[in-house]
C-alpha cells in the first residue's frame, strides 16, 4: 500500500492551489479605486515639484516632508522625482511644521469639487473678516 503521492499528481495540485490563491486574492485593485474621501483639513493647490523635496503650492515654495507620500489618481504611491515640472491639481495635507506631508493628485471629477485652496490661507485676520 503506496501511501505517497507521486510526483506528477503533487504538481498538478499545487498548481491548482496556487491558481487558486492568484484568482482569490491576487486581483487587480486597480477598478476599485471610486471616489476617494479626503480629510476634512485637506487643502487644494496647483503643485510643481521644483527638485525633490522642493515644491511650490500654488506658487509659494514649500518641501515634503520626510516620509510624504503622494498618491496617483490610481491611489498608487508615485515618488516625487518622476512628477519634476509637471503641473498638477492636488488636495494635500501639512503636517505640523507645514511641509506637505500627502498629496493626492486628481482626476478631473476630483477637481471639479470646490474645495478650500492653499493660496487662500494666511495667518493673520482683520477686521472685515470678523476679528476684534
Amino acid at each position: 500500500m503506496n501511501r505517497c503521492m507521486s510526483f506528477s499528481v503533487r504538481r498538478r495540485l499545487g498548481g491548482l492551489a496556487a491558481a487558486t490563491l492568484l484568482l482569490a486574492f491576487g486581483a487587480p485593485a486597480g477598478a476599485q479605486v471610486g471616489v476617494r474621501n479626503f480629510p476634512s483639513d485637506a487643502l487644494r493647490a496647483t503643485m510643481v515639484v521644483v527638485q525633490p523635496p522642493e515644491i511650490r503650492m500654488d506658487g509659494r515654495t514649500m518641501r515634503l516632508s520626510p516620509g510624504a507620500r503622494i498618491f496617483g489618481t490610481t491611489n498608487t504611491v508615485v515618488l516625487s522625482a518622476s512628477l519634476v515640472g509637471q503641473e498638477l491639481t492636488v488636495n494635500f495635507v501639512a503636517d505640523g511644521l507645514g511641509h506637505a506631508h500627502q498629496v493626492w493628485i486628481l482626476t478631473p471629477a476630483e477637481a471639479a469639487e470646490k474645495r478650500p485652496r492653499a493660496g487662500d490661507q494666511r495667518n493673520w485676520r482683520t477686521s472685515a473678516d470678523g476679528a476684534n
